[in-house]
C-alpha cells in the first residue's frame, strides 16, 4: 500500500475522503489501499546553536561565526508524537512507496523531505502536485503522480534557503547584539524591508511643505483651473482680472481611451487589495486564503502567477457563468467572457493564478467567517472583471481664455462601463465607496463665450511622501532594487509571495515596526538598527541574488556547495569586518533589557529574578520559573515583554499594557496583563479590562 503524507491534518482528511481511507487510527487514516497521515507544518527545524555546543548557549563575539559542519535538527515537544507516528508508518512492511502530498512548492517539499530523511526511509517517493483541493483535482493528481526524483533539486534549493537564512540570521543577530549590548534581530529579507520603512520615514521628516495657489474660474456650470503658482499675489492678480469677466472656449480636445481589465490575482496583489479595501494584514489575507484552499473553495494560495493554463478554459467558463447568474456583482457583467485573455501557459510556473473553485456553487457563502467570505468574494469578482469587456470612455479637455489668462477643465464621458461596473457593484456590496470619476462636462463648442465668470484662488500645500501601508510596502518589496538587479535575475525584489507576510509580522513582533491603523511606522530601535547595519545586509540586492541562485539550483545549473560556500564567505567576512562597535552609535540603544540586574522576587521560591538576554529567570537553579521574552502570548498581541512589564508583573501580579492587538477584531486595545502562574514549565497570562482607567497610570478604580 501507499503512505500519503500531507502538510496538515485538514488536508489529509480531504485526501482520505477521496481515496476511501475512512478508518481512523491515532495520527493517520487507512483504507482503499492507502495510509494517509500528516505533518503539523514544519515538524523538524534547524537546531539552535546550543545543540551543537553547550558553549554556544551564551552569546559572545569569540564564538562567531557559527557554521555547522553537519546540520542538526530539532522537533518541538508537542510535535514529537506525530513525527514518531510518521517514522513508524514509513517502516511498515506493507508500505511500498511514499506519496509526498505536502503543499506543492519549495517549503512543502522541505517539510516532507526532512521527515523522510530523519526516518532513514529509502522507499520510492511519488509526488502529488495539485493547485486545488477539489475532489476531482485530487483524483486527477493521484492518477498523474510524478516521480519524487523530479523534485530532488527543489528540495536542495529549499534546504539551501533554510540553511543560508539560519547562518545569516544567527550570526548577524548575535554579532550586532553583542556589539551593541541590545537584542537586535537581523535577517536577509527582514532587514532590507525595514530599511525601506526607515528611508521613507527619513524622507517624510526631511520634507518641507511649500504653499501653492491655483487661480480658478467657474462659469457655464463647471470649474476650470489656471496654472499653479507659489506666489499668492500673482494668483490674486489673476483672480481680480478675471472675476466677472467673460471666458471664451479656445479649444476642445476629445480623446477616446480604453482601460483594459485587470489581471487575475497572485498572492501579493491579493494581499495588497485586501489591505486597501478591508484593512487586512498580509498575514490575515494569507490565513483566510489558506483556510479557503483547505475548504476546497479556492485554488493554491502561494502563487506568483496571474494567469491560468489553457486547459482550464472550461473550468473558467463554468465559474463565470455561475457567478453571472447567482451573484449580485455578476449582474453587472455584459457581453461574452474573454477567457483567452487570462490564459498563458508560458506565464504559469508551479501554480496558476488564484480563482474560486466550482465548490463555490455548492456553498452557502453567508455561513463562512467574515474574513474568508470577503476574500472569496473578492477573487470571484476579480475573475469576472478580468474576463469582462474593457472600460471605454471619452476624455475631454477644454481650454478657456479669460482676460488673457488660460484655464483648463477636464471631464469624462463613459462609453462602455465594462469591468468597471463589476468593480463598482462589488465595492457597494462591501459597503465601500467606489472611486469618483471626473464629471461629464456640458456640451461646448470652440469660440463659445461664457459670461460672468466667478474667479477664486484655491490654496494648498505640497504633501510629503506617504507612510507605507501593507499595500504600498508589499508593492515596494516586489520592486525593491529592481533597477540595480541584473536583467537576467529569476526573481527581483524582497522575499517571495509565500514569505512576505511573515516578514512583516516579524518586524512588528520584534519591535522594529509599529502598526498604527493601516500605517507601518518604524520605531526608534528599528531606525537605529538600520544605521549600524552594513549596506550588503540591508540591501535588496542580496535577496535578489539569492533567489536567482536558488532557481539555478532547482534547474541543476548551480551546485549547493557553491551556493553555501558563498554564504559562508560572506558571513565570515561580516564578522571579521565588524569586530568592535562604532563608537558613534553606542548611545543609540537603551540598556534597560540588558543581561544582569535583579528585577523582582520569584513567586515560586522567593529567590531573585534576574534579567537575561532571552528573558527574566529565577536565580535559583532548582527553580524553573521563567518569563521568556519570546512567548506566544505577547507575540500574538504584537508586543514585547519588556523589563518594565516584567517588573510590574512580579511586584503587582499585573501590568497595564497599551496597544495590545486583537486578531479577532483587527484592532488594538489597552488592558491589564495578569500573571497566571500554575507552576508549569511555561507561565500563563490573562487579560483583564479595567472598569475605569486612569489615563495617566492605568490604575483601576
Amino acid at each position: 500500500m501507499k503512505l500519503v503524507i500531507a502538510e496538515k491534518p485538514s488536508v489529509a482528511l480531504s485526501i482520505s475522503k477521496v481515496l476511501g481511507a475512512t478508518k481512523r487510527h491515532e495520527g493517520y487514516m487507512e483504507g482503499g489501499g492507502y495510509l494517509v497521515s500528516w505533518c503539523f507544518g514544519h515538524l523538524l527545524g534547524l537546531a539552535d546553536p546550543e545543540m551543537y555546543d553547550e558553549k554556544l548557549r551564551g552569546w559572545s563575539y569569540n564564538t562567531l561565526p557559527i557554521i555547522p559542519d553537519k546540520w542538526m535538527y530539532g522537533v518541538a515537544k508537542d510535535k514529537k508524537k506525530q513525527l514518531y507516528i510518521l517514522s513508524d508508518l514509513m517502516k511498515m512492511r506493507e508500505v511500498d512507496s511514499i506519496v509526498c502530498a505536502t503543499d506543492a512548492g519549495r517549503e512543502g517539499e522541505l517539510i516532507f523531505r526532512l521527515v523522510y530523511y530523519y526516518s532513514k526511509c529509502n522507499k520510492p517517493i511519488e509526488r502529488l502536485w495539485i493547485s486545488s483541493m477539489e475532489d476531482e483535482a485530487i483524483r486527477k493528481g493521484f492518477a498523474e503522480l510524478r516521480p519524487g526524483s523530479d523534485y530532488d533539486m527543489l528540495y536542495q534549493a529549499a534546504l539551501c534557503r533554510a540553511q543560508a537564512d539560519w547562518i545569516v540570521g544567527i550570526n548577524a543577530t548575535r554579532l550586532f547584539t553583542v556589539l551593541y549590548s541590545t537584542k537586535l534581530n537581523v535577517g536577509r529579507v527582514m532587514s532590507p524591508t525595514l530599511a525601506l520603512l526607515v528611508q521613507r520615514e527619513a524622507e517624510i521628516h526631511s520634507f518641507k511643505s511649500v504653499p501653492f495657489y491655483v487661480p480658478e474660474i467657474t462659469c457655464g456650470g463647471f470649474t476650470a483651473s489656471g496654472e499653479r503658482t507659489d506666489a499668492k499675489d500673482q494668483a490674486d492678480q489673476i483672480r481680480l482680472a478675471c472675476d466677472g469677466q467673460s471666458a471664451m472656449v479656445q479649444k476642445i480636445e476629445i480623446q477616446k481611451k480604453t482601460e483594459k481589465p485587470p489581471k487575475l490575482y497572485d498572492l501579493t496583489t491579493l494581499q495588497r487589495e485586501c489591505n486597501r479595501i478591508f484593512g487586512f494584514t498580509a498575514q490575515q489575507t494569507l490565513d483566510y486564503l489558506q483556510s479557503l484552499y483547505e475548504k476546497k473553495l479556492s485554488t493554491y494560495p502561494r502563487t506568483d502567477s496571474r494567469y491560468l493554463t489553457e486547459d482550464m478554459h472550461d473550468t473558467a467558463q463554468g465559474l463565470i457563468t455561475w457567478l453571472r447568474d447567482n451573484t449580485a456583482v455578476g449582474k453587472g457583467y455584459m457581453g461574452n467572457a474573454d477567457i483567452v485573455r487570462i490564459m498563458d501557459n508560458k506565464k504559469v510556473t508551479d501554480h496558476h493564478a488564484i480563482i474560486p473553485t466550482m465548490e463555490i456553487t455548492k456553498t452557502e457563502l453567508s455561513e463562512l467567517p467574515k474574513g474568508e467570505r470577503c476574500v472569496l468574494e473578492l477573487i470571484a469578482a476579480r475573475l469576472l472583471c478580468a474576463t469582462a469587456q474593457p472600460y471605454n470612455y471619452e476624455a475631454t479637455t477644454v481650454t478657456l481664455d479669460c482676460a488673457g489668462h488660460i484655464f483648463t477643465a477636464k471631464g469624462k464621458t463613459v462609453l462602455q462601463s465594462g469591468w468597471k461596473e463589476i468593480e463598482r457593484l462589488f465595492l457597494l456590496q462591501m459597503k465601500k465607496k467606489p472611486s469618483a470619476d471626473e464629471a461629464e462636462l456640458p456640451k461646448l463648442s470652440e469660440g463659445q463665450v461664457l459670461d460672468h465668470a466667478a474667479a477664486s484662488v484655491r490654496e494648498g500645500k505640497t504633501a510629503p511622501p506617504k507612510h507605507y501601508t501593507e499595500d504600498s510596502l508589499l508593492s515596494a518589496m516586489e520592486t525593491a532594487g529592481a533597477d540595480e538587479t541584473p536583467d537576467d535575475a529569476e526573481r527581483k525584489g524582497l522575499g517571495t509571495p509565500a514569505t512576505r507576510a511573515a516578514i512583516l509580522e516579524k518586524l512588528v513582533y520584534t519591535g522594529f515596526v509599529e502598526r498604527r491603523k493601516k500605517l507601518l511606522i518604524p520605531t526608534q530601535t528599528g531606525i537605529n538598527l538600520i544605521k549600524i547595519l552594513p549596506d550588503n545586509i540591508k540591501s535588496p540586492l542580496l535577496t535578489a541574488e539569492w533567489e536567482s541562485k536558488l532557481k539555478q539550483i532547482e534547474r541543476g545549473e548551480l551546485s549547493t556547495e557553491g551556493f553555501m560556500n558563498g554564504i559562508t564567505d560572506m558571513i565570515t567576512g561580516l564578522v571579521q569586518t565588524h569586530d568592535k562597535p562604532d563608537k558613534e552609535y553606542l548611545s543609540l540603544f537603551p540598556k534597560e533589557d540588558n543581561e544582569g540586574g535583579i528585577i523582582g522576587v520569584c513567586p515560586r521560591c522567593g529567590s531573585d529574578v534576574v534579567a537575561k538576554s532571552k528573558g527574566f529567570f529565577c536565580d535559583n537553579r532548582s527553580c524553573s520559573f521563567a518569563l521568556w521574552k519570546d512567548n506566544y502570548f505577547f507575540r500574538s498581541k504584537h508586543k514585547k515583554l519588556t523589563k518594565s512589564i516584567a517588573t510590574a508583573l512580579l511586584s503587582d501580579g499585573r501590568a497595564f499594557v497599551e496597544g495590545l492587538y486583537s486578531e479577532k477584531k483587527n484592532k488594538n486595545y489597552d488592558a491589564f496583563v495578569v500573571l497566571d502562574d500554575t507552576g508549569g514549565k511555561y507561565v500563563n497570562f490573562q487579560i483583564e479590562f479595567p472598569q475605569r482607567k486612569d489615563h495617566k497610570k492605568g490604575n483601576r478604580k
